[in-house]
């Protein structure tokens, strides 16, 4: 794995936060709930000792005590696990690009100044939270309560951003900031709002916001099927770094 691969790997992990973390000869073990498969998915890292087979096998029973199916995150540098994977059963599964692109390079002179468009921000989501749950359709207060356990443990610097229209909110995101990298996510407009241009308004007002939070890049994660996400952030001058898949095993299989 090259180190920027493993650095943008590590910052997302840190602005992703899983509730619990394992660690094994390398790889990550990660479990929340089952809530997004980036925080409930093996992290494979760091260079490890022992054999591919007994590891898999062993994460294979973790996951399984858990009574979650077992997931792998790989990346372009993992091909010798994922065709292991591929023979033991697991499907591929939601194949992400990871896109970067430079404060400076993000055209900010075009954010403009539209009176009718405004976005607040806020260093902490209490308020955030719940415009978020309802554009996105998340109703079910278990899933509610694991995603603000998760937010309560990131510990790198968080803004959270509300897009408003004639005065009324409309978006949502945030964004996360270490050693001058932001990873921008939860990025969401209310389904009655869109087509009008409000998630690349609120794009670049996140972009400028990392800028003042020290980020001299800002990364995502978007997922290859995204076509209309995938034109926004090209649009905005994101290109592709390098992708990531799961690898997945329901329990019935293991």
């Amino acid at each position: 794995m090259s180190d920027k691969i493993r650095f943008l790997e590590e910052t997302a992990a840190n602005g992703h936060v899983a509730l619990n973390v394992m660690q094994y000869d390398g790889w990550l073990l990660r479990f929340s709930n089952g809530y997004t498969s980036r925080a409930n998915s093996v992290c494979v890292l760091y260079p490890s000792s022992k054999p591919l087979e007994e590891k898999i096998e062993y994460c294979e029973k973790c996951y399984e005590r858990q009574g979650q199916p077992t997931i792998f995150k790989l990346t372009d540098a993992d091909t010798e696990l994922s065709e292991l994977l591929t023979k033991r059963g697991y499907e591929t599964v939601t194949p992400t690009d990871v896109m970067e692109v430079s404060i400076e390079g993000a055209g900010l002179s075009e954010l403009g100044n539209n009176e009718s468009v405004k976005c607040q921000y806020a260093a902490e989501p209490e308020e955030w939270l719940p415009r978020y749950f309802a554009f996105e359709n998340v109703a079910d207060e278990w899933k509610r309560n694991t995603f603000r356990e998760m937010l309560s443990k990131v510990m790198i610097d968080v803004s959270y951003g509300m897009l408003y229209y004639e005065g009324e909110p409309v978006g949502c995101a945030s964004v996360a900031v270490e050693s001058g990298y932001a990873l921008l996510q939860n990025v969401v407009v209310t389904s009655s709002m869109r087509g009008r241009g409000l998630g690349e308004k609120l794009c670049r007002a996140m972009i400028a916001k990392a800028g003042e939070m020290g980020a001299e890049h800002v990364f995502l994660q978007v997922v290859q099927t995204n076509q209309a996400a995938m034109n926004l952030y090209r649009k905005l001058g994101f290109r592709k770094d390098y992708a990531y898949w799961y690898m997945r095993k329901s329990i019935k299989q293991q």
